[in-house]
């Protein structure tokens, strides 16, 4: 076995939001879990602004003897990924473990992980077994997996499932990549050169609800299709070319057909060069309308404000960590 695939200590690290309900069963499982591991462990937690009792929670179990749980307390909301990338900063293992706190993912499945990645993977992705979510919820993973897929070339099953595996220089090469909009699946594949999925269990939400609203999905895919590619730039130029050629042939055939027929059919063909005109203005928003995404994006990444701004942290590692971060 070469260095690459020693791993000497385990970073866990769970975003948090307004999960309460679910913290106390979370880290006695996840706890239970990690110390089933061969290495060393340590369990970062990170609250993403919650509004509930969550983050004087985290802040209790980081604060008991012994503890293996470092809280970190962001001033507000970020979003998960935000939050996960907070707690890439902090951790100081060889693997680095993802895993949501909704429990869909059981924390049972950690020592797995370790053990595929300790065959020489870059990355352990994984692919929800008997996936227990609704229709809705399923189908929109579905395209958006496809989605990410095409505009890649990086064929995995699931990029929705956040219980991942990652060594620690794909980590360190993530943290410096300084754009805004981070779906850190595919950020690590870009980095990585060995990935492999494996199926994992997934169990129905037993507390509270899913923070992804039907407009949070809808941003989602829009995050993802100005952040991986300009391939809709592409399509946009194809589509005004297809739209331009398609109007020009319509004239020519109205020309033609008022010189056959003369003016009187002209004036009954008013309704389609209406139809032509809307044709024109709906290629002209659509177009508008991706372009204003990417200046959006041009516009954020270069005021280049931090990611997130940690308001605390709680655990071992608080002495060393405790500073803003500046990406």
């Amino acid at each position: 076995m070469d260095d690459l695939q020693k791993i000497s200590k385990v970073s866990v690290v769970i975003p948090v939001y307004n999960e309460q309900e679910s913290l106390p069963t979370l880290l006695s499982r996840t706890i239970a879990a990690c110390k089933q591991l061969k290495q060393q462990y340590e369990i970062i937690l990170v609250d993403d602004g919650s509004t509930d009792a969550s983050g004087d929670m985290l802040t209790a179990a980081a604060e008991e003897p012994d503890s293996h749980v470092i809280a970190v307390l962001l001033n507000r909301n970020y979003g998960q990924h935000s939050a996960i990338m907070a707690g890439f900063n902090q951790v100081s293992g060889d693997l680095v473990i993802t895993l949501d706190a909704d429990l869909q993912n059981p924390p049972e499945e950690i020592p797995r992980l370790v053990e595929v990645a300790e065959q020489g993977y870059d990355v352990v992705g994984t692919v929800r077994a008997n996936r227990q979510d609704s229709w809705f919820r399923k189908t929109a993973s579905k395209i958006i997996n496809m989605m990410i897929q095409r505009a890649t070339g990086k064929s995995m099953g699931d990029y929705g499932c956040m219980l991942r595996a990652y060594r620690r220089h794909i980590i360190e090469a993530m943290l410096h990549c300084h754009e805004r909009s981070t779906f850190i699946p595919i950020l690590a594949n870009t980095f990585a050169r060995h990935t492999t999925e494996i199926e994992v269990r997934h169990a129905e939400r037993e507390f509270g609800d899913s923070k992804y609203s039907l407009m949070k999905l809808i941003n989602l895919m829009y995050d993802l299709l100005t952040c991986l590619t300009t391939t809709p730039l592409r399509l946009l130029s194809v589509l005004g070319s297809i739209v331009a050629l398609s109007g020009f042939t319509l004239a020519v055939v109205l020309i033609v057909l008022r010189l056959i027929f003369g003016p009187t059919w002209a004036a009954e063909g008013v309704f389609t060069l209406f139809a032509v005109l809307f044709m024109f203005i709906g290629a002209q928003f659509v177009g508008m309308g991706l372009l204003g995404e990417y200046i959006g994006r041009i516009y954020t990444d270069v005021r280049a404000r931090p990611r997130y701004f940690i308001q605390k942290i709680v655990g071992e590692q608080n002495q060393i960590n405790n500073q803003e971060e500046n990406e």
